[in-house]
């Protein structure tokens, strides 16, 4: 279990300027989306607007992060063998001014470290991955990009790459190491990747997440902020999961790729996979209620099939086209045919959508509909399933279905 040290900070203004690919990156001012943290009567909140675009806060002094850790430690019960605390933010950690402070004074809990996702645009000197390793990190989440100096400063804004890269390796060679790397077909992809791949194994990294580059709205570009870059296509789902099984069976450290997929475990919806059928069969109830369930384009597909598995006939999924469930909005919702809708319709628990546009879209043919929310989460993807077992995945999705199969229960209407 991991307590967040959250120290703060907004993108693009605390982590030397912008990546060219960052998600981020040309977000204006937005109205509220609305989701499941508004009001009931009244669309918007701070989830949904300037949280979901991380400008509400700057670095924080390192005693109020101190004081927040504090009070989780002591009033959050949650003191156990595994635990460690992440540094993390919404600016770029390793541009924190008071780090090593931080590092330090955390470390009088005896707790280890987990150095939560950096670029390493902050270090000017490699030698704070020693200084940070003395005050307790032991694990470090890295954002590489490619082992390339040049690249790291055309696409990256490294100001002193040499040095960032001497850092990952310090860190590789001493700590548990999570390389990262946002995937720009043409850029770091190829050759370059298989590089940067060879360079963190040789480093002792433990694990290379790959992120396939976002760069249109039904990618997950919900921020009015898109094409990111104009005039590059992002790989397919095919292209990137392929991509991802053919490195992870050139290299022995671990890797996986986020939306899809992760080799070792089959997330995301490894039960839905060949021969891990058996698991929706007998470990998910009975499903006795009728309802539709509304997904993305991704995620639709591996539901349908696990619903089909334990005979739910009267369960159908609709996909939209927003790969990504979780940022799914009232746009996607509009473009549903609502003649293939049950009475009683399960949205994504975390979709940036709001009860009340969600009952007033799904009903807009006349007919009046109920809507539930599913579970926040029915897998994992590979940033999560890189640290995790086959069991432990699967586990986790009998456990999300059966909320689900709860949510259908509970929402839709009664058979007979």
């Amino acid at each position: 279990m991991q307590v967040v040290a959250d120290v703060g900070g907004i993108p693009g203004t605390d982590c030397r300027g912008f990546c060219k690919y960052c998600y981020f990156r040309k977000v204006k001012d937005i109205e509220p989306i609305g989701c499941s943290k508004c009001s009931p009567n009244k669309i918007g909140c701070i989830q949904c607007s300037e949280g979901i675009t991380e400008t509400q806060n700057n670095f924080k002094l390192p005693f109020v992060v101190m004081s927040e850790v504090q009070s989780t430690l002591m009033l959050g019960n949650v003191r156990d063998n595994n635990l460690k605390v992440n540094i993390s933010g919404g600016g770029d950690v390793s541009c924190y001014p008071h780090l090593e402070e931080l590092s330090t004074t955390l470390d009088q809990f005896n707790l280890p470290i987990h150095l939560g996702y950096t670029s390493g645009k902050g270090i000017d000197d490699s030698q704070i991955a020693n200084r940070l390793i003395n005050n307790g990190v032991d694990e470090v989440t890295f954002t590489i990009f490619a082992d390339d100096v040049n690249l790291r400063k055309q696409w990256m804004g490294d100001p002193n790459p040499e040095e960032s890269l001497k850092a990952a390796r310090i860190f590789g060679e001493n700590t548990e190491l999570h390389g990262a790397s946002v995937i720009i077909p043409g850029v770091n992809d190829g050759k370059v990747l298989r590089n940067t791949c060879a360079s963190l194994e040789s480093w002792g990294a433990t694990a290379f997440i790959l992120m396939r580059f976002a760069n249109t709205a039904n990618q997950g570009l919900i921020l009015n902020n898109g094409p990111i870059i104009k005039d590059v296509e992002s790989h397919s789902i095919n292209e990137f999961e392929s991509l991802v099984s053919e490195l992870s069976s050139e290299f022995s450290m671990r890797i996986t790729g986020t939306p899809v997929w992760d080799p070792k475990t089959q997330a995301p919806f490894a039960i839905a996979r060949k021969g891990n059928e058996i698991y929706s069969k007998e470990y998910i109830q009975n499903v006795t209620g009728e309802a539709t369930i509304i997904s993305s384009k991704i995620a639709a597909p591996y539901i349908a099939k696990i619903f089909e598995s334990i005979g739910a006939e009267d369960v159908n999924v609709i996909a939209t086209e927003k790969e990504i469930a979780c940022l799914m909005t009232k746009e996607d919702l509009e473009t549903i045919d609502l003649s293939q809708v049950k009475e009683s319709v399960i949205i994504p628990g975390r979709s940036f959508i709001h009860q009340l546009d969600a009952e007033r879209i799904l009903s807009s043919d006349g007919k009046s509909r109920i809507v539930g929310r599913g579970p926040d989460k029915l897998s994992v993807d590979g940033e999560m399933s890189g640290t995790l077992t086959d069991e432990e995945v699967i586990v986790k999705e009998l456990e999300a279905f059966r909320d689900l199969v709860d949510a259908i229960n509970f929402y839709g209407m009664k058979k007979g």
